[in-house]
């Protein structure tokens, strides 16, 4: 095991050279891999922006063997969450309404990962994830997510509810979702509004404080009584329906 963060793989590791937002401390490229366009890439990339990349024997490959790493190892500094207030004041500076999506107990590095990538596609504004009790963005649900981290801004809060209640007074709307809701999500109106939707774990879905604080609940209708939707995939579902009647208007 290594005791930093990476990101691993070629297209991940050019998609953050690219997006500029993450600390890039080295990069080792192994010998034993053929130059493609794609190491060319990352090493016009890396000279450009004055990081350090070595050519290394397989040896030095042996801590990232758990990763699909391709022969490429970026080394990085973790993460750099946003605040929610600098979020919500570059919402305001937008020409038209926003769209956050809020992880409520998300557990699964995969999930987190598709989730991200999902956001980025859709045209997403923002994530706001809690400190506690979810997973956080570590060199897995990069390569997950193709590199879409580096793409959009991600919140950490200490407090869901607080960041709820700071939304809601700054005029945005609070959409949770919850497998009881009497409301379907495509009967929303998202293209009229700024809003944040909240997505729960599987196995215990949105918090009961959330659930009371949120403006609209929906569901996603199912056909039989086999209610076990993966929550990225749940959140794709909804996420596209935002940006079909976003495109619609």
């Amino acid at each position: 095991m290594v005791d930093f963060d990476v990101i691993y793989g070629k297209n991940s590791v050019i998609e953050a050279l690219n997006a500029g937002n993450r600390e890039i401390n080295k990069i080792i490229i192994s010998k034993n891999i053929h130059t493609d366009s794609k190491i060319d890439k990352i090493k016009e990339l890396a000279k450009d922006k004055g990081i350090v990349f070595q050519f290394v024997g397989k040896e030095k490959f042996a801590p990232y063997e758990e990763f699909n790493h391709q022969g490429v190892i970026a080394q990085i500094a973790p993460i750099n969450y946003i605040e929610l207030e600098d979020f919500i004041e570059e919402c305001k500076n937008k020409n038209s309404y926003s769209s956050v999506v809020i992880l409520d107990g998300i557990e699964d590095v995969h999930n987190l990962g598709a989730i991200i990538r999902t956001c980025v596609c859709a045209g997403v504004d923002g994530i706001i994830i809690p400190s506690r009790r979810n997973v956080q963005v570590n060199s897995t649900v990069d390569k997950i997510s193709q590199g879409a981290v580096n793409l959009i801004p991600i919140v950490k809060v200490n407090s869901l509810i607080n960041a709820v209640q700071r939304l809601k007074e700054c005029d945005w709307w609070i959409i949770a979702t919850d497998a009881s809701a009497k409301d379907n999500y495509y009967d929303v109106k998202y293209n009229d509004m700024n809003f944040a939707l909240i997505m729960g774990a599987e196995h215990a879905g949105v918090s009961k404080s959330l659930l009371k604080a949120s403006d609209f609940i929906v569901k996603i209708p199912m056909q039989n009584d086999f209610n076990s939707l993966n929550v990225s995939n749940a959140l794709s579902a909804i996420i596209f329906e935002t940006l079909r009647q976003k495109l619609q208007k």
